[in-house]
């Protein structure tokens, strides 16, 4: 059974600060010492919002290409309900794109 996942969503840069803080307080720390514990990487978003949607950035109909901050971070599985329900609630999008991968520790590779 995992006991860990890896959550990862792009996020508008100005959404970047409030985002990695709110997570952070809705978890405990996967590893043990450290908190704020989150990998960041520039990419660029495309998208075209269809009709009947409520884009945040972008028009209906139309293509959007825009800077993003992609956040990755490990979180314990008996934290990842109240995790993704902070990510909907601090994330501008209407609908967010959030990665939830299993974990699988180094450990259990080993002898």
């Amino acid at each position: 059974m995992t006991e860990a996942f890896k959550i990862a969503v792009c996020v508008p840069e100005e959404y970047l600060d409030e985002l990695t803080l709110k997570i952070n307080e809705s978890m405990e720390p996967l590893y043990p010492g450290y908190d704020m514990v989150f990998s960041l990487t520039e990419v660029t978003g495309m998208w075209r919002p269809l009709e009947g949607s409520n884009p945040f950035i972008g028009e209906t109909g139309k293509i959007s290409v825009e800077k993003e901050i992609r956040v990755e971070f490990a979180v314990k599985e008996r934290n990842l309900k109240d995790v993704v329900n902070t990510i909907l609630s601090v994330h501008p999008y209407e609908e967010p794109a959030i990665d939830i991968i299993p974990m699988y520790g180094w450990k259990a590779f080993t002898r």
